[in-house]
């Protein structure tokens, strides 16, 4: 058959198949039933493939016979006398570890016949334990021009530690003890003394302290940590202290949130064996005991700690006692990661004051002091930090508060020119008073990394006073203070630093109780102060230093009538050793 019989052939079937169609759409739908006989199961299998035997053929334009190549090498010799040396393999140089020393010596001489002595020890008794002393004396007892009485003084300290970090747990035990000794040197210029009664006259104030204090710290346990201490006080004068505290630390989970509890107890009991203006003993005994539950929320930019604090005052030797609640909110958030945080928060405290604290602040109080705790009613602050670039950090905060019993430094009055008055009583001694005082306050600090050698940074604080009493000028209390600090190192071996300090004014009073004089308030000026030092390490064991301090060479008055030390020069040197 023809292709073109077959092709009219296939036409007329697919007519035929069309027409079919179309009539059987025109009938009834309905399909008869039909029976199918299964004869057995389908099992389908897979038809055998054949590789084709077949090497294409290529026929690329590109593609060129190889050529062959005839080449021959013809050796000539060469006079030489090089001898190449055997190859080494070169080592891997590590870098000297620096040796580590646990103890340390160090003894320094200067101006005004300054002593200076540290000693420091520590003993790794096991894997966990350690054991501590650290010794220290500094003393000067050079006179200062146009001051009649003497002005040397002396400290020492003693320190023992004992300290255990195991798996589950942590503590600590400390004791210190101090000696000290002052002079009350700081008589009004303008008080006429005869000589004599000067010779007579015996300045020197000496404290003698104890203090036991430890801690501990608990892994997996709902009482997280706790501190406390017992101390013991005396003077020349048989006054005597006893203070002790205790702060307790309780933490329960709560989801992602932390609530603590903490606990304050604060004892004091002390006396003195007469008041300034009359032979009447001073007995005083306070106890504070609070309580401060907070909710402590942690995410990736805010900080928020919310609680509160209650405590209760007693007043022993008066049998009194109140109540104060305070509030103890502070916040932080990242508004710009590490860039900008802006922080705040307002809290309150009731201070215990002690004859310690009051003279450690001050040296030259009298044995003869009135103490009593400082309710702070709050402390309200708000303030930006942060860094940039990693070389600059800032900090600035701007606060207001509320401050009632804040105890102040005021001048003793003159008692006279006669004989048979103790040492601090020729108005060369301080007393404390107190004010309730509300205080605005402003404070900056920058601090900038120079380069990796070189760091600098600056502070300042502005003060603006509010007092019951005293009003806008507190007694001894500046209006203005500043610092600034630069430290650099030159070499592996050698650096070197210097610090710089600014007081405003303060105001006191002179009050003469010999004469009918009135009290007259005084004027303290402001003083600048600045010191330098330098380390050299002449090896990892030896060290040499020197130290100069108030070097514009100035007798400022830290406090009234009493002019510091001109220029001081210190020179020493520090010895690293292991047992």
């Amino acid at each position: 058959m023809t292709l073109y019989n077959r092709l009219i052939a296939l036409s007329m079937l697919f007519l035929l198949g069309s027409f079919s169609s179309l009539a059987q759409d025109d009938e009834d739908q309905t399909l008869d039933t039909e029976v199918v006989n299964v004869v057995r199961p389908y099992t389908p299998s897979l038809s055998d493939a054949f590789k084709i035997k077949q090497t294409p053929e290529i026929n690329d334009s590109i593609t060129s016979q190889k050529q062959d190549v005839t080449y021959g090498i013809y050796s000539v010799p060469v006079a030489s006398t090089f001898t190449p040396a055997k190859g080494t393999a070169v080592g891997v140089e590590k870098a000297e570890r620096a040796p580590l020393y646990d103890n340390y010596a160090t003894l320094g001489l200067g101006s005004y016949t300054t002593a200076l002595a540290e000693f420091y020890s520590s003993w790794q008794l096991s894997r966990t334990d350690n054991f501590g002393l650290f010794l220290q004396h500094n003393s000067a007892q050079g006179d200062i021009e146009e001051i009649p009485l003497d002005a040397s003084f002396l400290d020492t300290d003693l320190a023992l530690s004992y300290t255990s970090f195991q798996r589950d747990l942590g503590y600590d035990i400390n004791l210190d003890v101090t000696h000290q000794l002052y002079n009350w040197y700081g008589v009004n210029p303008t008080v006429s003394l005869p000589q004599e009664l000067i010779e007579s006259i015996d300045p020197t104030q000496t404290y003698f302290s104890a203090f036991l204090s430890g801690g501990l710290t608990l892994e997996d346990s709902y009482f997280k940590s706790g501190r406390g201490s017992i101390g013991f006080l005396s003077d020349k004068f048989g006054s005597n202290e006893i203070r002790a505290t205790l702060n307790p630390q309780v933490e329960l989970p709560i989801t992602d949130y932390r609530f603590l509890v903490d606990v304050d107890l604060d004892f004091v009991s002390g006396s003195f064996e007469r008041s300034y203006f009359d032979d009447m003993p001073i007995d005083y005994g306070f106890l504070n005991l609070g309580l401060s539950p907070a909710l402590e929320i942690l995410t990736d930019d805010l900080t928020l700690y919310l609680g509160a604090a209650v405590y209760m005052g007693q007043d022993i030797e008066n049998s009194d006692t109140d109540l104060f609640v305070y509030p103890r909110v502070r916040a932080s958030y990242r508004l710009l990661d590490d860039t900008v945080i802006a922080y705040g928060g307002i809290e309150g405290d009731l201070n215990q004051n002690s004859y310690y604290d009051l003279k450690e602040e001050n040296p030259f109080v009298s044995p003869t002091l009135t103490i009593a705790p400082t309710d702070q009613v709050y402390d309200a602050y708000l303030g930006l930090k942060g860094k940039f670039g990693g070389n600059l950090s800032y900090n600035f905060r701007g606060g207001y508060s509320n401050e009632n019993n804040k105890p102040l430094f005021l001048a003793n009055p003159y008692k006279g020119a006669g004989q048979g008055f103790e040492g601090y009583e020729f108005g060369n001694s301080f007393q404390v008073v107190y004010d309730n005082v509300q205080t605005l306050n402003f404070f900056g600090e920058l601090k900038i990394a120079l380069t990796e050698q070189a760091t600098f940074g600056v502070s300042g604080n502005y003060y603006g006073y509010d007092g019951e009493l005293t009003g806008s000028n507190p007694w001894n209390l500046p209006e203005f203070t500043a610092a600034a600090t630069v430290d650099v190192q030159f070499s592996e071996k050698l650096f070197a630093g210097a610090s710089l300090f600014f007081v405003g004014e303060r105001q006191d009073v002179f009050s003469d109780t010999f004469t009918t004089t009135l009290p007259v308030v005084v004027t303290l000026d402001n003083y600048f102060d600045a010191n330098l030092y330098a380390t050299y390490r002449i090896n990892e064991r030896v060290s040499i230093f020197a130290r100069g301090n108030n070097l514009v060479g100035t007798n400022y008055q830290k406090w009234f009538n009493f002019p510091v030390q001109g220029l001081q020069l210190l020179a020493g040197a520090t010895y690293k050793f292991n047992w």
